[in-house]
């Protein structure tokens, strides 16, 4: 299979998703990265918490914009959950396993 009929692929399958199901496919590629990297330490591992943090950050920052359409409850519950992902992605030694759960709870939530 040649690149570009990969990529085309690739194009096809995201036009199918939906919205909320390409954010759940973001926690996949976050979650997957962090696995990845293992508990090696590393440029990977650096990478991955890196990235995990701008993830959680995003989502943060979505949920507390005044324009965002969700139920004020639900908003709050995901911004107490990404203030704890937060706090342990800047631990000093970030617990891999915690925030994976946390990105698999989210996907799920989302691919539904």
């Amino acid at each position: 299979m040649s690149f570009a009929s990969n990529t085309s692929s690739a194009g096809r399958y995201r036009r199918q998703l939906t919205p909320k199901q390409m954010e759940a496919e973001v926690f996949a590629r976050a979650t997957r990265a962090l696995r990845d990297a293992g508990t090696e330490g590393g440029i990977a591992q650096a990478r991955a918490i890196a990235d995990n943090r701008r993830l959680w950050d995003a989502v943060l920052d979505s949920v507390l914009d005044p324009t965002n359409r969700l139920a004020v409850p639900l908003r709050a519950q995901i911004a107490s959950l990404a203030r704890a992902v937060l706090r342990e992605l800047d631990a000093e030694a970030p617990d891999a396993a915690f925030i994976i759960e946390m990105n698999e709870q989210m996907a799920g939530a989302l691919w539904n």
